[in-house]
C-alpha cells in the first residue's frame, strides 16, 4: 500500500518538468526590468495582500517544515502536535508584534530596518553576515533533500544520480531568485501554498473517510499501531532519550516560537506591502493558510501512524521525513486508479514545488543583503541598475557553494542544520529587532553585541547537542561528544542574545546611551504608527 507503481512515478517526472518549465515561464515573465531597483527588491510593492499573505506563508512553510512536522507528528503523536502548533504561534508572533514595526523601518532587507535607527556600515555588514549564517544551513537542508526525494519517488538509488538532482535544483533556484526577484518568487510562493494546501486537503478528507470522518477513532488507530499507546496520545516520545524531556520541549519550542518568526526570509516580505493595512491583512491570509497546513498536516502525519504503522515509518526513514508521501500513498489503498494516480502526483509536485520556491526564496533574502547591505553601501552613488545586477550576481555567489556543499552533506543527518537556523534566529536575529524597534536604551553596542554574541552562543552549543554526536540517529552516529543537555540550545541562547544586548547597551556609556535615545525617540512615531499620511 505504500509501494509507489511505474505509473505513479512516470506521471511524478511528467509534472516535475511541467512544473519546472511553467515556474521558469512565470519568472522570466514576471522578473523585473534590469534597471529597476525597486521592482527587483519588492516587486513596487504591488503585490494584492492575498497574494502577499501566501508568499509569507510559503516561505515560511519550506519542505523541512513539510518533512519535519509530518515526520514528529508520525512518530511521536501529541509532541509533534504541540511543536506544529508551535509554528502557527511563531507566525501570530510576526503578526501582532513585528510585522508592522519592520513594515514601517525596513526598505528592502533586515540590514535597513536595524540601521534605520543606528546607521553605519558596521551595523549592515554584520547583518547581512547573521542572515546568510542563519539562511545556509536551511538551504543545505532543502538542497540536499532533493536527492532523496526525488530518489524515494521516482525509485532510483544511485548515488550520482541524487547528486546530479542537488545540482540540478540548485540552478533552478539561482535562476528564480535572480531573474524573479520579489515579484517572480511570490508568485512562485503563491502557486506552490495553492497546490501544496489543495493536496493536502484533498490526502486529509480520503484520511477521515477511511476512518469514518470520526477524528478519535483515527488518533485510536495510530496510537494502537505506534507501540506506545499512552506516550503517543498524552506526550514524552520526542525527547523520551533526553536527561530532561520537559526542558528539551521547552528549549524546542522557544527556538521554534521565535527563530520561525525572524528568519530573514520571512521577514523580508514585510517591506513589500503598501501600507500597515496591507501588511496586517497580508498576515490575516499568511495565518490562515499556516492554520490550514497545520491541520493538514496533522491528519496526514496521523494518518501515517494509523495506516501504516510507526515501525514502518521508521524503517522507510529513522526521522520520518517521508511521512507526508506515505501517508499520501496510503490513503488511495492498495490499487490506485487514473484520477488517483493524477492527484497522488499533485502531492509529489506540491513537495517538488516547496522545495524550489523555498530555496529561491532564502537565496534572494542572502543575495538582497550581500548586494545591498554590503556593496550598494559603500558606494553611495551606486546606479540603480548597477545595484540589480550586482543582486543577480550576489544569488549566483550565494549559490554556487550551497550546492557543492548541499551534495556533500546530503547523505547524513539534517536536522542539526535546520535546528541551527531556528536557533540563530531565536538567539540572535530576535533579540536585535525586538530591542531595536522597542527599547528606547538600546545602543549600537548593545545591536552588535546581540548579534555577534547570539550567533556565537549557538554556533558553540549546537556542536554538543544529540542532533550532532551520541545517538543512531544524530549527524555522527558513531562520534559521541555530547555534552550539551538539551536537543536545541534555545533555552541557553536565546536568554544569552537578550542578555548581550542588555548588557552591551548599558556598557555603552552615559553620553552614548542619551545619544542613541534621543535618534529613537525622533523615529519612535514612525515606528510604532508608521509614516504620516499626506495632505
Amino acid at each position: 500500500m505504500t509501494d509507489f507503481s511505474d505509473s505513479a512515478r512516470s506521471w511524478s517526472l511528467v509534472a516535475f518538468c511541467i512544473a519546472v518549465s511553467v515556474t521558469l515561464l512565470l519568472c522570466v515573465l514576471t522578473g523585473p526590468d534590469s534597471d529597476d531597483l525597486e521592482e527587483f527588491y519588492t516587486g513596487y510593492r504591488s503585490l494584492s495582500p492575498v497574494r502577499n499573505g501566501l508568499a509569507i506563508a510559503g516561505d515560511y512553510i519550506s519542505a523541512a517544515t513539510v518533512f519535519t512536522i509530518g515526520g514528529v507528528i508520525a512518530l511521536c503523536g501529541y509532541d509533534g502536535v504541540v511543536l506544529a502548533l508551535s509554528t502557527l504561534l511563531s507566525l501570530l508572533l510576526l503578526m501582532f508584534l513585528l510585522a508592522e514595526p519592520l513594515r514601517n523601518t525596513g526598505k528592502f532587507t533586515m540590514g535597513d530596518a536595524l540601521a534605520r535607527r543606528m546607521p553605519g556600515r558596521a551595523v549592515r555588514i554584520t547583518a547581512c553576515a547573521v542572515t546568510i549564517v542563519a539562511l545556509v544551513p536551511m538551504m543545505l537542508v532543502q538542497l540536499a533533500s532533493t536527492g532523496q526525494l526525488l530518489a524515494f519517488i521516482l525509485g532510483f538509488s544511485d548515488s550520482a544520480m541524487k547528486t546530479g538532482c542537488i545540482v540540478g535544483v540548485g540552478a533552478l533556484m539561482i535562476t528564480y531568485a535572480a531573474i524573479g526577484g520579489m515579484r517572480g518568487t511570490a508568485l512562485i510562493q503563491t502557486l506552490k501554498m495553492v497546490v501544496l494546501l489543495g493536496s493536502g486537503v484533498t490526502v486529509a478528507v480520503l484520511i477521515l473517510r477511511t476512518f469514518h470522518w470520526n477524528p478519535g477513532a483515527l488518533f485510536d488507530a495510530a496510537a494502537d499501531h505506534s507501540g506506545a499507546r499512552d506516550q503517543f496520545l498524552h506526550g514524552g516520545l520526542e525527547f523520551a532519550g533526553g536527561p530532561h524531556p520537559h526542558l528539551d520541549m521547552l528549549s524546542t519550542q522557544l527556538a521554534i516560537v521565535l527563530g520561525g518568526a525572524c528568519l530573514p526570509h520571512v521577514t523580508m516580505r514585510m517591506y513589500t506591502a503598501k501600507s500597515a493595512r496591507q501588511v496586517r491583512r497580508s498576515m490575516s491570509w499568511a495565518v490562515s493558510s499556516v492554520a490550514l497546513f497545520v491541520a493538514v498536516a496533522t491528519v496526514i502525519g496521523i494518518g501515517a501512524t494509523a495506516l501504516i504503522g510507526r515501525a514502518g515509518i521508521a524503517k522507510a526513514d529513522p526521522w520520518g521525513h517521508t511521512a507526508y508521501l506515505l501517508s499520501s500513498r496510503a490513503a488511495f489503498g492498495a490499487d490506485m486508479s487514473r484520477a488517483e494516480t493524477l492527484v497522488f502526483t499533485t502531492v509529489t509536485t506540491a513537495i517538488f514545488l516547496t522545495l524550489l520556491a523555498s530555496v529561491a526564496g532564502m537565496t534572494l533574502a542572502c543575495a538582497n543583503s550581500l548586494a545591498h547591505d554590503v556593496f550598494a553601501t559603500r558606494n553611495s552613488g551606486m546606479a540603480p541598475h548597477h545595484e540589480t545586477m550586482l543582486a543577480r550576481v550576489s544569488a549566483v555567489v550565494v549559490g554556487a557553494p550551497i550546492v557543492v556543499l548541499a551534495a556533500l552533506v546530503q547523505h547524513r543527518s539534517l536536522q542539526p542544520l535546520a535546528t541551527l537556523s531556528f536557533c540563530l534566529g531565536a538567539s540572535a536575529i530576535a533579540p536585535a529587532l525586538i530591542y531595536s524597534l522597542f527599547w528606547r536604551n538600546f545602543t549600537r553596542a548593545g545591536l552588535l553585541s546581540t548579534l555577534i554574541g547570539g550567533t556565537l552562543a549557538v554556533l558553540l552549543l549546537m556542536p554538543g547537542t544529540r542532533l550532532v554526536s551520541g545517538s543512531p540517529t544524530s549527524a555522527f552516529p558513531h562520534a559521541d561528544f555530547n555534552w550539551f543537555p538539551f536537543t536545541t540550545t534555545g533555552l541557553v541562547s536565546v536568554p544569552l542574545g537578550f542578555a548581550f544586548g542588555w548588557l552591551g547597551s548599558v556598557l555603552s556609556g552615559r553620553r552614548r546611551a542619551a545619544r542613541e535615545r534621543r535618534r529613537y525617540e525622533a523615529i519612535e512615531s514612525l515606528i510604532l504608527a508608521g509614516p504620516r499620511p499626506k495632505r
